[in-house]
């Protein structure tokens, strides 16, 4: 039990190292070789996939448009296997989070925020992350290891199984909308994210609009061109300063990659305009950027910028650094946006019973070595 939210804890399974190739993670060019090395057609690839990705079949077996020689063979040589759970949670607001473990024994946090008019899944792309948010409990936990494109999608698909969502056409769908906003710098694990994406975004796949994908980055500026030119999703901008020598002691990347030059990334983001608008997600400490002035500098950084502010309620955690501003002063920041123009909503806080909401997530994996800590991959 976590606060008023009710958690489940479950005995990890034996891991599957060595064992068969999982296909959850293959691309339909790599699912076409891999039917193609057992000697059987294309078509079978395509039958395949429709299993996997569109149906979320686990068993061979269950694939009953496929003959049952072919269903034998794949038995022997490959898997369809999702991540263990580990634990799971429910918040009293129904918020779910899974702990998910995968075979070399890391985890990460998978949230499920059910709402009247969407249902929300957050899914996480590093075990621990690459950068040191000094806001975010995630940060206090280094790097382990990327994920592969298999253990991103897997998380889509574990969440469709839990939440009863499969085909993937289905109608009145409980998740509609995917937001790389959990564990981990999405842009410094772009090429799994990228291959993940595209799977969620296949008709035939989990058949997700590109338009329901929400990435989130702190600002690793060279890839953010990439990021809208390969996959075109939406972007959000963890930005929660407006002065560097702010940033730079909250969110460090900063160093690195300014706000002006963050900024000027966003303006040159591949398909940006008033329909379809940049989020910067602003966090509120209290004393540190809350002032009126702040608010009125934040107006004049965005002006040219198509762009709302998501305003949120920093959500504390067991040693946080900061506190969160008063409900007054976030209210006056964000009607000082509402009456510049700048759409400035104030998220209301989710799961956080269950340590679920934004900035909360960590799990309790162990630090690799760096010699150890190999990019995954598919």
């Amino acid at each position: 039990m976590s606060g008023t939210g009710h958690t489940q804890y479950f005995a990890p399974p034996a891991p599957l190292a060595g064992g068969p190739r999982n296909l959850i993670g293959l691309s339909r060019a790599e699912m076409e070789e891999a039917v193609s090395a057992l000697g059987e057609p294309d078509f079978r690839a395509r039958q395949l996939w429709h299993w996997i990705y569109h149906r979320g079949a686990t068993e061979f077996e269950a694939m009953t448009s496929l003959s049952k020689p072919f269903r034998s063979l794949l038995a022997k040589h490959f898997a369809a296997d999702r991540p263990s759970i580990a634990s799971a949670q429910i918040s009293s607001d129904g918020t779910r989070k899974w702990l998910l473990r995968f075979p070399d024994g890391q985890e990460v946090e998978t949230v499920f925020i059910p709402q009247e008019e969407r249902g929300t899944l957050c899914i996480s792309s590093q075990v621990g992350c690459t950068l040191t948010c000094r806001f975010c409990h995630t940060g206090t936990q280094r790097l382990v290891r990327n994920l592969s494109a298999a253990e991103i999608v897997s998380q889509i698909m574990l969440a469709r199984d839990e939440v009863g969502e499969w085909p993937a056409s289905s109608e009145d769908r409980k998740i509609t909308n995917i937001v790389l906003m959990g564990m981990g710098e999405p842009l410094y694990n772009f090429e799994n994210v990228a291959a993940a994406m595209k799977i969620a975004m296949d008709p035939e796949g989990l058949a997700f609009s590109r338009r329901k994908i929400t990435l989130s980055t702190s600002g690793v500026v060279p890839m953010m061109a990439r990021c809208g030119a390969e996959l075109g999703v939406n972007l959000a901008v963890s930005l929660h300063a407006v002065r560097d020598e702010v940033r730079d002691a909250i969110v460090p990347l900063n160093k690195k990659y300014p706000i002006a030059e963050l900024l000027d990334a966003c303006r040159a983001y591949p398909g940006t305009h008033n329909a379809r608008r940049i989020t910067f997600e602003y966090v509120m400490l209290r004393g540190i950027n809350d002032s009126v002035e702040d608010a009125r500098a934040l107006v004049e950084l965005l002006k040219d910028i198509p762009a709302k502010v998501n305003l949120i309620p920093f959500n504390a955690w067991p040693g946080a650094p900061y506190e969160c501003s008063k409900p007054k002063d976030i209210a006056v920041f964000s009607d000082t946006l509402f009456a510049a123009g700048v759409s400035a909503p104030v998220r209301a806080p989710r799961g956080r019973d269950i340590l679920a909401a934004c900035g909360q997530l960590k799990s309790a994996s162990q630090r690799l070595k760096k010699s150890e800590r190999e990019p995954a991959t598919a």
